[in-house]
Parts: structure tokens; C-alpha cells; sequence
């Protein structure tokens, strides 16, 4: 029996694939086991093909698999397409056999199920398909079937009995297909097991919580995807806590309303995709030059222009470190996981009033709409900073943009009698008066690019995997950690010398990440964008030479793709010997 299991649904888009696997997903979840997904689903409004993947174990998972142990096709394009994906001779495949016909010969465990017919002709309304399939997964992989009966209740219950009881019925009927027609010939299985202190959330979930607890008490944004998720659920949840969220007209006018909260006080937080971020281009520099606290998420989608709006990327980091005119000084961070998506972002929140900078966030498509089983946070243990307050001293005299041993000033709220200012985009002296003589340009900048450096003093500054005594070193950022990790640890049980250094932090870039590459024989910096955007930076600030591992079709990494890749440098090394 295996309990590590990967459901792969594809379909066409309106047929309810989405939505079964995220059932499937919940049920899991609910019996107890870790669960780790990935979605693909079209961008326009007629359909598409759309994907739904689940891995589901009693281990931590790290990422969604490398290929699929149970694929489950609605139609004959999402066979045409995932076919491939199931390479063992166990692997399962479960398909409508009225709407997909299987290649002759093929090696895998089939259940052929006429779903289409079973809801056209028996249930009599054809949006049954996906619940049909539920009910044969339940009963060929023991997901539990009154868990399954629970989660459509909570979720069709409001559209009235007879909806709840068609679908009631339409699962019964794929349970039953499956008792009447099949016995089972694979192992795979989903088994319950007693699971304390754990819960679900997706990468937006997680990252709008953690704004809530680092003390975000503004938000403003505009529909995007993949960063809606966000606004929504800071919408539901941060009036509870005294904090109001704005839909903006645009992405610069929700910036430019984020900058007027932070220089009242409040932290202040907006969330949007590459389109969006170019449009905030310009308040970026406003932020820096007025040194206004400020968190900017970018959940990166493939571009450029409109590109692939449901797809993964991982290829605004050029625009996160370079975008604007001038030099601004700005904290570029990447979230790599879930549970990162929650603690990073309070990070983020610490950054910004510790530097009075602008901090932007890289999420993706792959973080951002994951869903994973995750520890429930600890909050007693999350340290919550504030900005520096100007003492009754600095008061007597106060000048905002006063230079410090840090470069960090007091700031004043408005209202403090003796602490006006004008928190401008034109260059100014410390006392806030307007200049343009050299010295003070010179004294100023150097001013706001000082604090850059209380970054580089924090913790949780990057994550370390694999051997201590690396001979092949592996650099990746943002949402690919878990898969490289992953390929890491098969690496070493191969006997492979193989380590991985994942930063939290791109700008500025750690010491630790130079000592790291220095320490090894051959380094890969693995990336989801096509001119191996970190590489070059990392060559550019360190003179050294790295190997860039790039993927760019709208899809994560996978483990075996990154193992793959370690044992080809391997043999290259091997071969000089």
C-alpha cells in the first residue's frame, strides 16, 4: 500500500475540474494527511483546458511531484496532454470512456468510466460529471466518502436541496460504478491518520493572514490575477481588526493611497502582478525619495504585456530590483513556501518601518494559488517591529530626514506638535527644505541607501539543504525551494556532494550567498524565466561564473527535472577527474 499519492484531474475548463480537485484536496486534509497542490486553468472566459494536482501524504511534502501516480482524464485532450506524466507501471489511469479513447498497449492500471453518459443519460444534467469522479476516486482510494458528502454540503448547500441532492446522488453513482464494475488492481491509497496542530490555507491565504499579524492596518489594490485572492481576503477579515481595505480606480492610484496611510502611521500593504507593478513604477521612487514605509506584493504571472495570465513565472525580478528612474533604495524579498508566505510577509512589514523603504514581495502564480497543510502559526513567537518615533528632543528641533549613525530618522505623525514636514519627491535637505546642491544629493543618497544595510543584521535571511562538504552547490529564489530541496535530498542518498542555498533576500544580496558559491566546484542557479535573471546578477555582483538552469513554460520546476540537471554537472565534474 502507498499513501504517498499524486491525483492529476485534467479537463476542459466548466467542467468542474478545478473544483474536484479541491475537494479531493479537502477531504485528504481532512482525514488527516499533508496535502501540496498545483492548478493550471485558462485565462479566458470561453474555457480551456484546465489542471488540477494534488499530492497527498502522511510525510511533509515539499512539492507537487514529478509525475503522477493516478491521472484522472475528463476528455481525450487532458490524456493527450498528461499522458506522459505517468511513467510507472502501477500508475493508474482513470478516464471517460465516452469522450476519450486510450493509446493501444499502454502499460498503466485503467478504469475506464463512462462518466459523461452516466450524467447525461442517468442523472440527467451533465455539470454532474466531476462529482461522479469524486465518488470514484472515494471508492477506488478509500478517500473518505462522508467527508466528501460534508465538504459538498458546506459547499452547494446554499443552492438549495435539489442541487445538494443531485450531487448527493451523482457521487453515489461514481461510488457505485466503481463496486459494480471493477476490482481494484493498484496500490495506492489515501489513508487516514491523527493530524494536531495543522491547517490549510493557499499562498494568498497565508501571505494576507501574516499581514494581519505584522499589523497591517491598510490595503488598497485592483483586481488582478493571481493577486485578487489577497484583496478578498483582507477584505472579509481586516475590518475585524479595525483596518479598512480600497479598491482603487488603478494600480497607481492604490500605491499613492498606501503611501498617504503609511505617512499617517498605519502600515499599509498593496498587492498586485507584473502589469500592475509597472504601473507603480513611478510612486516607488516617491517611497524611497520620502522614505515611507511601504509592502508591495508582486504575485508574478508570465509575461510580458498581458501574457499568461494563469501561469507561473518567476521573470519581474529585473523590474522588482531596477524599476523606476533614479537610484531607489528598496528590500526586494521572495517567499519560497505556504508557511513563508505567512512569516515572510510579517518580515516584509519588519523591513519597511525598520528601513523606511519600499519592500516588494515576489510571490507566483505556483505560491500564490498553492494550497498546503502547514503548522498553525505560533504568534507568541513572531516578533512585530515598529518605525523609529522622534523623542521629545528631536522635537524641539525636528527635522525628518535628520542624518543618523543608521541612516534611519525619527518620523514624526502627523498632528505631533513640532513634527510637521513634507514628506516630498523633490530632493531635500535634512530639515525637509528643498535643495539641489550637490553635496546634499550626494550626503542624501547615501543617507537612504545606509539603511539598506539593517537588512543584511536580521534573521531568516536564507535557507541551507544538503551536504556540508558540497562539491555542487545549487542557488534558487522564491516558490522553487521545496522542489529543489527535494532533488537535493535524492541527490545525496545517490551519493551525490550536492547543497542548496535559497535566500530570502535579493536586494541587497547576502555575503553569505558569495561565501557559499566561493565554497563550491560547480554552482546552478535554477529560475522559471528565460535570461536567467539571478544568474546574472549574481555573476555581475560576485565576478564569479554559475551555471544557469532556466524553464520557462508557464509550469514549476519539478524534482526530477532539477535532480536531472545535478547529476548531468556531476558527470561534468566526474569526467575532469
Amino acid at each position: 500500500m502507498q499513501n504517498d499519492v499524486v491525483f492529476k484531474i485534467g479537463g476542459e475548463g466548466g467542467e468542474g475540474v478545478i473544483s474536484c480537485g479541491e475537494f479531493v484536496t479537502l477531504a485528504c486534509a481532512r482525514m488527516g494527511n499533508e496535502i501540496y497542490t498545483f492548478r493550471s486553468y485558462p485565462a479566458e472566459i470561453k474555457g480551456g483546458y484546465a489542471m488540477f494536482q494534488v499530492r497527498t501524504s502522511h510525510e511533509v511534502l515539499l512539492s507537487q511531484g514529478s509525475s503522477a501516480d493516478v491521472l484522472v482524464c475528463f476528455n481525450q485532450e487532458a490524456y493527450d496532454r498528461n499522458i506522459k506524466d505517468i511513467r510507472k507501471e502501477d500508475s493508474v489511469l482513470i478516464y471517460d470512456s465516452t469522450s476519450c479513447q486510450p493509446r493501444e498497449g499502454h502499460p498503466e492500471i485503467t478504469y475506464p468510466i463512462p462518466a459523461s453518459d452516466l450524467a447525461r443519460l442517468e442523472m440527467r444534467n451533465y455539470l454532474t460529471k466531476n462529482v461522479i469522479f469524486l465518488g470514484v476516486l472515494s471508492k477506488l482510494f478509500g478517500i473518505d466518502y462522508a467527508i466528501l458528502e460534508t465538504i459538498i454540503k458546506q459547499k452547494l448547500g446554499k443552492k438549495g436541496d435539489a442541487i445538494l441532492n443531485l450531487n448527493f446522488q451523482a457521487l453515489k453513482k461514481g461510488y457505485q460504478y466503481v463496486e459494480q464494475n471493477f476490482t481494484k488492481k493498484d496500490p495506492y491509497f489515501v489513508v487516514p491518520q491523527k493530524s494536531e496542530n495543522r491547517i490549510v490555507l493557499s499562498g494568498n491565504q497565508a501571505l494576507a493572514a501574516g499581514a494581519i499579524a505584522a499589523g497591517c492596518r491598510f490595503y488598497a489594490g485592483y483586481p488582478i490575477t493571481p493577486a485578487t485572492d489577497i484583496m478578498e481576503f483582507l477584505a472579509r477579515e481586516l475590518p475585524k481588526f479595525g483596518g479598512s481595505v480600497v479598491q482603487a480606480e488603478d494600480e497607481i492610484a492604490a500605491l499613492s493611497m498606501v503611501l498617504g496611510a503609511s505617512y499617517t502611521g498605519a502600515k499599509a500593504m498593496t498587492a498586485s502582478s507584473g502589469p500592475g507593478i509597472s504601473l507603480m513604477a513611478e510612486l516607488i521612487g516617491l517611497a524611497g525619495m520620502a522614505e515611507l514605509p511601504a509592502v508591495i506584493v508582486d504575485c508574478q504571472r508570465a509575461g510580458p504585456s498581458t501574457g499568461m495570465p494563469t501561469k507561473t513565472e518567476q521573470s519581474d525580478l529585473n523590474h522588482a530590483l531596477y524599476a523606476g528612474h533614479g537610484e531607489i533604495p528598496r528590500i526586494v524579498m521572495a517567499l519560497s513556501s505556504v508557511e513563508d508566505a505567512f512569516f515572510g510577509i510579517i518580515r516584509a512589514f519588519n523591513y519597511a518601518v525598520r528601513c523606511q523603504v519600499p519592500v516588494i514581495v515576489l510571490s507566483d502564480q505556483y505560491l500564490a494559488q498553492r494550497t498546503a497543510t502547514i503548522r498553525r502559526p505560533d504568534l507568541s513567537k513572531v516578533v512585530i517591529e515598529e518605525r523609529a518615533k522622534p523623542s521629545a528632543q528631536d522635537m524641539e528641533n525636528y527635522k525628518r530626514f535628520r542624518f543618523t549613525e543608521t541612516g534611519v530618522s525619527p518620523m514624526a505623525l502627523p498632528g505631533e506638535k513640532g513634527g510637521v514636514y513634507t514628506a516630498t519627491g523633490i530632493e531635500h535637505d535634512e530639515g525637509c527644505e528643498l535643495s539641489y546642491e550637490p553635496e546634499n544629493h550626494q550626503r542624501m543618497t547615501e543617507k537612504r541607501f545606509k539603511k539598506l544595510n539593517l537588512v543584511l543584521k536580521g534573521a531568516e535571511l536564507y535557507r541551507r539543504h544538503g551536504s556540508e562538504d558540497q562539491e555542487i552547490g545549487i542557488v534558487g529564489w522564491g516558490s522553487s525551494e521545496g522542489v529543489i530541496r527535494e532533488a537535493v535530498e535524492k541527490a545525496n542518498k545517490q551519493g551525490l556532494k550536492v547543497a542548496a542555498f535559497h535566500p530570502k533576500v535579493l536586494f541587497p544580496m547576502l555575503p553569505e550567498l558569495e561565501v557559499f558559491i566561493k565554497s563550491c566546484k560547480k554552482v546552478i542557479v535554477a529560475e522559471l524565466n528565460y535570461t536567467g535573471q539571478f544568474a546574472r546578477e549574481i555573476r555581475a555582483r560576485f565576478g564569479v561564473n554559475v551555471i544557469s538552469h532556466t524553464k520557462l513554460a508557464g509550469l514549476p520546476f519539478t524534482p526530477d527535472e532539477i535532480l536531472k540537471k545535478l547529476e548531468e554537472v556531476h558527470e561534468q565534474i566526474a569526467s575532469k577527474v
